[in-house]
């Protein structure tokens, strides 16, 4: 099943990577790459849960940070966290129309 999906480091979870239209495929690898990609898809929210895990302890560090360099740094890494977690959002909400996000 690894062949249809590749892992995004900057995600953390592996994505969908169909080398060859949909119809083409057999119904029972449809299945189950269907399958696999709602078990990745039921790990989104304990990854996002992380990602704001992360947040909230760069957050508290901010409020305590005096160094105008290092609240810049937590910003952007904070931006870059809350990103992530809109990205994930946009696959978590990728259910049924899988194959129209497959083809993207």
């Amino acid at each position: 099943m690894m062949e249809y999906f590749k892992f995004n480091k900057r995600l953390g979870i592996s994505l969908p990577s169909i080398g060859q239209e949909w119809d083409d495929i057999a119904k029972e690898t449809q299945d189950d790459i269907l399958l696999h990609w709602e078990l990745i898809r039921g790990s989104i929210p304990d990854r996002i849960a992380d990602l704001e895990a992360s947040i909230n302890s760069k957050q508290a560090e901010l409020n305590n940070e005096s160094d105008f360099i290092r609240s810049c740094k937590l910003n952007s890494e904070i931006a870059e966290l809350a990103s992530i977690i809109n990205d994930l959002w946009l696959w978590y909400r990728t259910h049924q129309d899988v194959t129209t996000k497959l083809h993207a």
